[in-house]
């Protein structure tokens, strides 16, 4: 089946740890295969893998969408008290792609202050950042555990 107007805006790589398991240059080919010009790749709280797939995309002439499945915190990132809330997990799915560089350097600044600012089992952002680096990003509501 090839779809040239299909394009997976969520995706995990082996970047996703127990999550994915395509690599990168196997996803690249399968996108090809199938005729479709563009791919997004949405690991969880991380970029890892985002040169690799932009270089081994345009490669093949595929647009690469560089994007992230960012865990939002309930309330602030800074937050280590709250793990769940009535049974529920205390952080929410939303995945973030960069429509432009200005999306891809918010994004960059979103998930290494997850990281280094938000880290609490998982790296974590907040709408208090989210509000700061909003520019050239578009939001997706995730999955079953989204915003």
């Amino acid at each position: 089946m090839q779809d040239k107007d299909f394009v997976h805006l969520h995706l995990h790589t082996d970047y996703s740890l127990l999550d994915g398991a395509i690599q990168i240059k196997p996803l690249a080919e399968r996108t090809e295969q199938l005729g479709m010009q563009a791919c997004a790749v949405t690991d969880h709280g991380n970029m890892y893998g985002a040169i690799s797939f932009y270089n081994t995309m345009k490669a093949r002439g595929i647009k690469p969408i560089i994007g992230c499945e960012t865990y939002v915190a309930v309330g602030s990132r800074m937050d280590r008290s709250i793990r769940s809330i009535g049974g529920e997990k205390a952080n929410f799915h939303l995945i973030l792609l960069a429509k432009d560089y200005e999306g891809y350097r918010n994004l960059s600044r979103l998930t290494s202050k997850a990281f280094t600012e938000g880290f609490y089992y998982k790296p974590r952002i907040d709408k208090e950042l989210l509000a700061q680096h909003s520019k050239g990003l578009i939001a997706l509501s995730a999955c079953m555990s989204g915003v």
